[in-house]
């Protein structure tokens, strides 16, 4: 036994390779059944490895003995900026010169009622200061691409929802992890700024001109001149196959590069880089039957929820000198209150604005489908930053002593914990809706396995695709076929 222990090299990051690695094969054998028959998606199931094996489980994955903050910063940047990007590749050619009202509503009173009522809710339940509560919402009120990915992409429940509806929440999500700057650096910067002149001043020059204006017309310039240079080169035989279909990759890295060197909003950049690099579906009918974005979904998006769900902050979501009003109770009020009014009453009671939503079954849907996971985990680390040193690079861990203790030691465990919650929640939504729609039929209308229907959802429309014949992916010339997409 002594002999064989010599040998071991049982290491933390050891572990990690193997945990990480043995969860994604188990994954991939079975994704099929995992994803089509039960109807369940990587997020919930890879947070529930992180917690299994990290500190409050196994304790073989402790990621905080040797990552922090700005490490954990800079993965989300990754994982989120490309999953920005893939969003701005997949959707229909000149998307937004047709849906742009329907995303405008999303992204423009939706999100303002979401970051509004959020903050009233935490003010009210953990007792936050104002500017505390704001700075949480803001962190809170985009829906994450990653996780509204997870749901949208092709499955089964997926293609019973019809096409204009995903595109729409896809859309949305590609955008509102860059739009939320504007609402998160207003609370920050009256928090950190000497005068409320000077907070308004830096909020319209650095946030919303230089980061936000300045960071979507840089992508947008970006994408398309990528665009022609690799038709350019395409066109002469320059490019081998492998490095065209890992330009797509490359160009997400380059642009969240790009956004994040000159200090303006990456994830921005990124949608703006990928919608403007794919907007004529040029590459994306020469890449149409590759998987890249899958694989990559399922490396990188399932790999940051497991590393999530390991350091997730257990401790803290119980009273200490910073934070007494955070009890694992309130915490469980807070976030049924933030699931259940964060996006539903304003999707409802905006349904007549938003062109695309066609029926209050859709709007509910639509109201529902808003996950907060790794787009809210990047901004409150940003958030934190901020509180700490002025700038958006955060300390590797905390500083003990600072003026704004109480609001760095609040949004951390509150945010937190709400990513878990709605990682869980919107994860398995469509399990129950799948079974829920299963058992509401006559008998004789069930499909012979539980939640196997393919039908459309009830209460929508999907006759015509749904859509003003959108084409099905960007580039398809083809309208979308009828009755059941």
């Amino acid at each position: 036994m002594s002999w064989i222990n010599k040998h071991l090299e049982a290491t933390p990051a050891h572990f990690v390779y193997l945990i990480l690695s043995a969860f994604l094969l188990l994954y991939a054998l079975f994704s099929a059944l995992i994803r089509n028959r039960l109807h369940l998606s990587e997020p919930p199931l890879a947070t529930l490895v992180g917690i299994a094996f990290g500190p409050q489980g196994a304790n073989l994955i402790s990621p905080l003995r040797w990552f922090s903050d700005d490490i954990t910063q800079e993965t989300a940047r990754i994982v989120v900026g490309l999953q920005c990007f893939t969003v701005g590749v997949q959707l229909p050619k000149a998307y937004f010169s047709r849906h742009w009202k329907s995303v405008g509503m999303m992204l423009g009173p939706v999100m303002a009622f979401s970051w509004l009522i959020t903050a009233a809710f935490i003010y009210a339940v953990l007792q936050t200061e104002l500017m505390t509560a704001l700075i949480i919402s803001a962190c809170l009120a985009p829906t994450d691409p990653v996780l509204a990915a997870s749901v949208l992409a092709e499955s089964n429940f997926s293609k019973r929802v019809p096409r204009r509806l995903r595109h729409m929440l896809s859309a949305e999500s590609g955008c509102n992890d860059g739009v939320s700057f504007p609402f998160l650096y207003i609370g920050i910067l009256f928090l950190i700024e000497q005068t409320p002149g000077s907070a308004i001043k830096e909020w319209v020059l650095g946030t919303v001109l230089w980061q936000c204006t300045l960071g979507l017309l840089i992508g947008l310039v970006v994408g398309h001149c990528f665009n022609q240079s690799l038709r350019f080169v395409e066109r002469r035989n320059y490019i081998s196959p492998a490095p065209f279909l890992v330009f797509y990759f490359l160009l997400a890295i380059f642009s969240i590069g790009i956004g994040s060197t000159l200090g303006v909003d990456d994830f921005l950049v990124a949608f703006g880089a990928g919608y403007g690099f794919a907007w004529d579906g040029w590459f994306a009918k020469k890449t149409r039957e590759t998987d890249l974005p899958e694989v990559l979904d399922l490396l990188l998006n399932s790999s940051m929820f497991v590393y999530f769900g390991a350091i997730i902050p257990w401790r803290l979501f119980r009273p200490t000198e910073f934070t007494p009003s955070i009890t694992p109770g309130r915490l469980v009020g807070l976030l049924i209150l933030i699931l259940l009014f964060r996006r539903i009453p304003i999707v409802l009671a905006m349904k007549r604005f938003v062109p695309d939503i066609r029926t209050y079954r859709e709007a509910l849907f639509c109201g529902h489908f808003g996950p907060m996971g790794l787009g809210a985990l990047f901004l409150v680390i940003e958030a934190r930053a901020m509180l700490e040193n002025g700038t958006s690079i955060p300390d590797p861990h905390p500083p003990k002593k600072n003026e704004h203790k109480e609001a760095i030691e609040t949004v951390w465990p509150v945010v937190c914990f709400i990513i878990l919650g709605s990682t869980m929640v919107h994860g398995l939504s469509v399990a129950a809706i799948s079974v829920g729609s299963h058992y509401t039929r006559k008998e004789g209308e069930r499909a012979p396995l539980i939640g196997g229907e393919s039908d459309g959802l009830n209460g929508m429309v999907h006759e015509g695709g749904g859509g003003e014949s959108e084409p099905s992916v960007s580039g398809d010339e083809d309208p979308d076929p009828p009755d059941h997409y």
